[in-house]
């Protein structure tokens, strides 16, 4: 071949070289060009474009590196056989539509949100510089599967302490979150296990269960947690629940229920409770609530927790705490898996625990969290008796029961026209139930000022007007 006619444009920002490439790579593709013919020199194709050899080179070398042409010594550069050649025409790929991007609203109630502002970032900052140093270049390798024995330690002695919970460290595993965790769980108990879950109940349980094919058997809650008696009725064999603060009601499982849920545990061997106890740190009134772990005598009691209500969600920490009779099944089944937590997230979490600084953030944000509590409370009441609330008592959102004629769905709808994003009970149902609508109010997101101006707004968007004084 003589010579390619090339165009060339200097006022564009695309490099010359890559113009070059792109020309000679479509000619190719496009059949333009024959294999096996062979292309000018750099020395001709630089002077007859008028533009150095170097840049020549550098489009002949991107060339040959895809696969479109071959150097040959002292002979040239040839296009490639086909049958060779590393690029294939694309196709027009199907379109994928656009996923429709969630709307920021002004004002959001989630109530898994947490307050960021009294984060205590000096002492945090402090341990991780210290983890990450030379003299930690231990911590670049693979550590324990099971979580860093200086971490599980730590959990250990906090949960004995705070939450009666008892452990050794070998029987605690740590993930990177719930939903990490529980497809394990799942596995280790088998494909042969049927489970209960709360109704409303936690939504990311309900999908986990989905997605690793296993039956969700729902089990209605009321005023004093999961139907225990609903539950023995069922098929079911493991029991998912939030006993000391139950997700979304905020109710408390009762005492009685406490006994009975332990006694339908130990009726059968294959029978277990999994107690996430996803925000015990936070209880505003009375004693805290004993786990059901620390109640349980004869190891049917699978413990679950996680840092993200307590320290930050995106600290991507949780854990486990396994019966010995599931830990031994445990170590077999996953023996080579290694602990999805980075080292230095374990080792700084570690340290922050073992100087007391985790129990003093606690005592901070609870205060914190109680003043949010009693600021929204006071707000609500003053709308009584258009509306009720209940699930005051721990945690960082509470259930407002609202007294009217129309349906959740109108009034989630009415509050979403005025910029304002609320959690209708239904949406954690399984069963939909036909009742006076229901809202979970989370606070923990929220200051001290927005509180009483947001509940203002809501009530405004739902038309319920404060009650009259006398």
């Amino acid at each position: 071949m003589e010579m390619l006619l090339i165009e060339l444009n200097k006022e564009i920002e695309t490099p010359l070289y890559e113009q070059i490439y792109q020309q000679i790579r479509d000619d190719i593709t496009d059949g333009k060009i024959a294999v096996g013919d062979k292309l000018p020199s750099k020395r001709k194709l630089g002077e007859f474009l008028d533009i150095s050899q170097t840049t020549i080179e550098l489009a002949y070398g991107q060339l040959v590196a895809e696969g479109f042409i071959t150097s040959k010594p002292r002979k040239g550069y040839f296009v490639q056989e086909i049958g060779e050649l590393a690029y294939v025409q694309p196709v027009r790929t199907l379109s994928i539509p656009a996923r429709e991007k969630r709307k920021e609203l002004e004002i959001d109630f989630s109530p898994g949100k947490i307050d960021t502002e009294f984060f205590p970032f000096k002492q945090w900052r402090k341990y991780a510089k210290d983890v990450i140093d030379e003299s930690s270049r231990h911590l670049l390798l693979l550590g324990h599967p099971h979580g860093d024995p200086e971490l599980r330690q730590e959990i250990a002695t906090y949960l004995y302490h705070s939450r009666g919970v008892d452990c050794s460290a070998d029987q605690i595993i740590v993930g990177s979150g719930t939903e990490q965790l529980m497809p394990l769980l799942i596995r280790l108990l088998g494909p042969e296990a049927k489970y209960a879950i709360e109704d409303p109940g936690y939504p990311l349980t309900h999908h986990v269960f989905f997605h690793n094919n296993r039956e969700a058997i729902p089990i209605s809650v009321d005023e004093e947690g999961m139907d225990v008696h609903a539950l023995t009725q069922s098929s079911a064999n493991v029991a998912y629940v939030t006993p000391s603060h139950q997700f979304p009601t905020g109710t408390v499982l009762s005492a009685a229920r406490r006994m009975a849920l332990l006694n339908w545990a130990a009726s059968s061997n294959s029978n277990f409770i999994i107690e996430d106890d996803y925000d015990s740190e936070f209880r505003y009134t009375g004693r805290p609530i004993p786990s059901l772990q620390g109640m349980d005598k004869v190891g049917k009691v699978i413990y679950l927790s996680t840092f993200s209500k307590s320290l930050m969600p995106s600290l991507r920490i949780a854990y486990m705490v396994l019966p010995p009779v599931l830990l031994e099944k445990y170590e077999k089944a996953f023996i080579h898996y290694s602990s999805t937590v980075p080292r230095f997230d374990q080792h700084t979490l570690a340290h922050f625990m073992a100087d007391g600084h985790f129990a003093r953030h606690l005592n901070r944000m609870r205060k914190v969290y109680k003043r949010k509590l009693q600021l929204l409370t006071d707000s609500l009441q003053a709308y009584t008796p258009h509306i009720s609330f209940s699930g005051d008592e721990a945690g960082m959102h509470i259930l407002i029961n609202i007294h009217t004629d129309d349906d959740e769905a109108m009034l989630t709808k009415r509050a979403f026209n005025k910029g304002i994003r609320v959690y209708g009970l239904n949406e954690y149902r399984k069963v939909e139930k036909k009742q006076r609508p229901s809202f979970l109010i989370g606070f923990g997101g929220l200051s001290d000022a927005q509180i009483p101006e947001y509940v203002e707004r809501l009530m405004s968007a739902w038309k319920i007007d404060k009650r009259k004084k006398r």
